[in-house]
């Protein structure tokens, strides 16, 4: 990769904390920012002491969590609650482009920090609140956690088995969905910024974001007041759709047929070219209605073959098809492997560790995780000298104080 990256000359100032927010800055960090982690020693991220840890051996510098959605970021240690801590906070936020924090709503407001006076500081500066629920309505100020925003987001109550209560769906999928949602409405605002000069508040809602990933089931009740109902792995169209077992422990295959000439292929890869004649079966209408019966003869023919086998097989004529793949298969795919999906850097506690690095290339610009995540509070003297333009003798001054760690 050539190239200046596109976020070059960029600062963040990241008050982020657990997930939403982290994977916000993570892009932005990605795509060349210099995103600095506002952290305090007295009440660490939630995601540093959280597993899986390198060699199982817990440690704030150690969780894979962590160290994932913290690529290429500095951090600093601050004590919010230290008089002073103020205004080293201020200085930050000041010679900062772009300030992130996903607390619940009001609470940047209380520190001091809301956007009428980080606007004070730097007329032009960007400020964006990730919080649960928005910053206006009747439920702007209620605690959220990714977790919670599946369910009522409307997602839980398309998930799950016919006959199921609604289910999860595996991930905290309010957090990754409101952290990308976040870094497109940033780089919106850095765009409308070079063109206006004119800085921006970004009000997003995690709720809300989490509800833009289903549309369907939502146009469903206020088009035609219908309940979507659950049902598995099942398509609303397309027959057979789903996950097969396959030969050896725990080994599945996802299959999905879009068409009647689909089936035709599928009917001759599987050796029953009878099937694409079966009257129950040659049309769409009639997949479904046999649904049952369909999905027995197709895992008749899987339960023989291994994951991958049928996966060739089937992808050779054409079939949307794929081994359901374990967090190992991913992790020594070669095809991923080949395009560089993943980041390799050498930590300065744990060592090079393999962790999942940008899903996009720039052909003329230098994207990727440039440097891993930060230890607690080990850019804290850099920061503050670059940015904050404090002299060694003021840095220790607030190390005295414990402002900063």
């Amino acid at each position: 990769m050539t190239g200046r990256p596109p976020l070059a000359g960029i600062r963040v100032a990241d008050f982020t904390w657990v997930w939403a927010g982290p994977f916000c800055t993570l892009q932005l960090a990605h795509l060349g920012a210099d995103v600095i982690r506002v952290e305090t020693a007295t009440r660490l991220c939630v995601t540093r002491l959280l597993p899986p840890f390198a060699d199982f051996k817990a440690g704030p510098n150690r969780s894979g969590y962590f160290n994932q959605y913290n690529q290429g970021k500095r951090s600093i240690t601050l004590d919010m609650k230290r008089p002073g801590a103020l205004e080293v906070a201020k200085r930050l936020c000041g010679a900062s482009d772009v300030v992130a924090e996903n607390f619940a709503a009001g609470v940047m407001d209380r520190m001091g920090l809301g956007y009428e006076v980080l606007r004070g500081l730097r007329p032009d500066v960007i400020m964006i609140a990730l919080s649960g629920y928005g910053a206006t309505g009747p439920d702007h100020d209620k605690v959220s956690y990714g977790p919670a925003q599946v369910p009522l987001s409307g997602m839980s109550s398309v998930t799950g088995y016919r006959g199921f209560p609604p289910m999860h769906v595996g991930v905290s999928y309010g957090d990754p969905t409101g952290g990308l949602h976040g870094a497109v409405a940033v780089l919106a605002a850095l765009l409308h910024r070079a063109r206006t000069g004119i800085g921006q508040y970004i009000d997003l809602s995690q709720w809300e974001t989490s509800m833009a990933v289903l549309p369907e089931a939502i146009l469903d009740w206020t088009m035609n007041g219908r309940q979507p109902p659950r049902d598995g792995n099942r398509d609303p169209h397309m027959a057979p759709h789903g996950v097969f077992r396959t030969n050896g422990e725990d080994r599945w295959v996802a299959i999905a047929i879009e068409d009647d000439a689909a089936w035709t292929r599928f009917s001759t890869v599987i050796e029953r070219p009878d099937l694409a004649a079966d009257p129950r079966f040659t049309t769409v209408v009639g997949r479904k209605e046999h649904e049952d019966e369909l999905e027995a003869l197709v895992g008749e023919w899987t339960a023989t073959r291994t994951a991958e086998d049928a996966t060739v097989a089937l992808q050779a004529a054409g079939i949307a098809a794929f081994t359901a793949a374990t967090n190992r298969d991913l992790a020594e795919d070669p095809h991923l492997d080949a395009r560089g999906a993943f980041a390799e850097l050498a930590h300065p506690e744990v060592g090079p560790r393999k962790h999942v690095g940008t899903p996009w290339r720039f052909r003329e610009a230098d994207v990727r995780a440039r440097r891993p995540a930060p230890c607690l509070g080990a850019d804290t003297d850099d920061v503050l000298r670059e940015v904050g333009d404090y002299s060694d003798g003021e840095i220790a001054a607030l190390r005295a104080a414990r402002i900063i760690a």
